[in-house]
């Protein structure tokens, strides 16, 4: 199947590296791009909620987007999160994407002013006239208090041709079903939590937006290609041993326990910005000994 915008079946949602000033180390952020890359990466979406955005600067985000672009020297697609809750900004924060030459952009639901559906497409519609790129719509109620109805995702997709996918972080199947039924064959579906990506696939989703890939990456995508080759069951057994990290990586709030887990495999410091604040020592133990478990039975495996 031809996609309108196709950026894999693979999009991390990649950590912002700081250091212990909260300053974002950029040495660290092209090191991190180029092991995601090499590890089952298609894409990367840079400033998402993993990314800490809400604690972002303007030109913080315009740096990062340079950085992973001269890392990922055109070896992956790079997306930029560019969302609001102010149309005006969301507006705004597209054109500037453009500017930097990402590749699409990712535009979550208003948040806190809780629009009805139509005030969702006018939002929407707003945005993607506003710039050339293509836009992935990002659905995310346990964030923004709003659901986006499939009946409003399938007008949306009907309307705007560079709306071309969404993020649906929703543990309904059934609103992921109409999705698929709604839609136009050529709209992407990616789950947004890591635990969700198999039973979506069954539903017609093209791929996910992951956590967890910055760690077993390779082990995602190849789940997701044993699935569509119609190996369900290494699928499903890829989920299983999967599975205990999925659920461990979100202990607490995204993105403290994955940055933690890169800081205990030496690729990154663990600081996040406040209000959010470091795993305890009791968690650090729970989380690690979690890893190396699913590392030590994927390498069992073979």
């Amino acid at each position: 199947m031809t996609l309108r915008y196709d950026c894999g079946e693979v999009i991390t949602a990649m950590v912002t590296p700081m250091n212990a000033f909260g300053s974002i180390d950029y040495d660290k952020v092209e090191s991190l791009t180029k092991h995601l890359i090499e590890n089952g990466s298609d894409a990367i979406l840079v400033a998402g909620t993993t990314g800490e955005c809400p604690t972002l600067t303007n030109e913080e985000e315009r740096e990062l987007v340079s950085t992973v672009k001269r890392a990922a020297a055109n070896k992956a697609k790079i997306i930029l999160s560019a969302g609001s809750n102010c149309t005006e900004t969301a507006v705004e924060f597209s054109k500037n994407a453009q500017k930097e030459e990402a590749d699409a952009i990712l535009s979550v639901v208003p948040y806190y002013n809780k629009p009805n559906q139509r005030g969702l497409i006018e939002h929407f519609t707003t945005v993607a006239k506003s710039t050339v790129l293509p836009v992935i719509l990002y659905n995310i109620p346990s964030r923004t208090g709003v659901t986006l109805e499939p009946n409003t995702v399938a007008y949306l997709a009907s309307t705007c041709e560079n709306i071309v996918g969404i993020k649906q972080s929703f543990a309904d199947m059934d609103k992921v079903s109409e999705i698929r039924m709604l839609c136009p064959d050529d709209f992407a579906i990616y789950s947004g939590d890591d635990s969700l990506t198999l039973p979506m696939l069954s539903l017609g989703a093209n791929g996910v937006i992951s956590v967890a890939s910055h760690l077993f990456g390779t082990e995602i995508k190849s789940m997701i290609r044993n699935f569509k080759a119609g190996d369900v069951l290494a699928a499903r057994n890829m989920h299983k041993t999967l599975y205990p990290v999925f659920k461990t990586l979100f202990m607490a709030p995204n993105p403290i326990p994955i940055k933690a887990a890169l800081a205990y495999k030496g690729m990154i410091e663990a600081y996040v910005r406040k209000p959010l604040v470091q795993l305890s020592d009791d968690e650090k133990i729970q989380l690690f000994k979690t890893i190396d478990q699913v590392r030590n039975e994927l390498d069992k495996e073979g």
